[in-house]
């Protein structure tokens, strides 16, 4: 069993903004990874423009300069990969944490590749690997995915949005752009306030000129091999699908913060780790959480641009008490 004093899991900005704070403080560290760096923003859409700009997207004080504003994917893609280079961070990529458990000592972790014991955790695993379910007939069925990569594939399909938020607005754009005969569903009644403001008269335009199909107030209750079935004001009606984007969220692995004993609370927007936002330490001592994670099921609160900065608070909580 190997032993190291601080172990991060997750190698997303947030996680590795810890890492740097760490290694700043003359803390012992290691990042486990079961993918490579940042591996949720890998998986985002190739065509994907970052809402925040690059300066607010930086960590460690590692500047990030682009030429527009706000960066695209790639562009992120190339500057943490920098950033890993910059700060030589230690890091244990393609190496999945299977199972963890405290101990007197500390914690142990389970891995892929091996087993670790350390006296302060940290988790910085996000919730892009874990999305909502439609909990309908079909669900599971190869033609439905809950997230959207590139539009070409779908080219001339019947493809069916779930959802009324960015992330589907955005997709729901792409794939008209490509050729897709393209139907949005939304459970409420109009647009989502979330809409970033520039985007939307652009959807808008597109529903007005029947280039998308939008349906307001409508549920999906089957999922077909060859249509979908959905219900709106009481009718149900169906409609033909040869794929399904059910873009209606994330959530953290709650399950796997619970097998440490943190307790999940709720609040007004649904669930939480219990958490100290001025340490980030969790009811479990010497636990901590970083980034969206923190947010629960409430992704609007925290973004890359504010939870890289749980790193610090984090490190400062660990050195103070190894300075007790």
């Amino acid at each position: 069993m190997k032993y190291i004093e601080t172990i991060i899991i997750g190698a997303g900005p947030c996680g590795m903004s810890a890492a740097i704070e760490l290694q700043k403080r003359g803390l012992d560290h290691l990042i486990i990874e079961k993918g490579n760096v940042v591996e949720a923003i890998y998986n985002y859409p190739t065509h994907q423009t970052f809402f925040s700009s690059s300066e607010k997207l930086a960590i460690g004080g590692f500047p990030f300069i682009t030429e527009a504003h706000k960066p695209k994917r790639n562009q992120a893609l190339v500057y943490y990969r920098e950033a890993v280079k910059h700060f030589d961070l230690n890091i244990n990529t393609y190496e999945e944490v299977t199972s963890g458990r405290r101990n007197e000592t500390g914690f142990v972790l389970e891995t892929s590749k091996d087993t670790y014991n350390c006296r302060h955790l940290v988790i910085a695993t996000g919730y892009y690997g874990q999305p909502n379910r439609l909990d309908v007939p079909g669900e599971h069925k190869e033609k439905v995915s809950h997230y959207f990569k590139e539009a070409h594939p779908f080219f001339k399909q019947d493809v069916l949005v779930i959802g009324g938020k960015n992330s589907s607005v955005d997709a729901a754009m792409e794939l008209e752009k490509a050729g897709s005969n393209v139907t949005v569903v939304y459970r409420q009644n109009a647009y989502s306030k979330s809409v970033k403001p520039w985007i939307l008269p652009q959807f808008d335009s597109l529903v007005k000129h029947d280039k998308i199909e939008m349906h307001f107030g409508t549920d999906v209750k089957d999922i077909k091999d060859d249509s979908v079935v959905l219900e709106k004001d009481g009718e149900v009606f169906e409609i033909p699908n040869d794929h399904v984007f059910a873009m209606i969220g994330y959530h953290p692995d709650y399950r796997f913060l619970q097998s440490f004993g943190i307790k999940i609370n709720e609040n007004e927007f649904g669930t939480a780790p219990l958490h100290d936002p001025e340490t980030m330490e969790t009811n479990v001592e010497n636990l901590y959480i970083a980034g969206v994670i923190a947010a629960g099921n409430d992704a609007n609160t925290i973004f890359i641009e504010n939870g890289r900065f749980h790193g610090g608070v984090i490190a400062d909580d660990i050195l103070k008490k190894q300075e007790k």
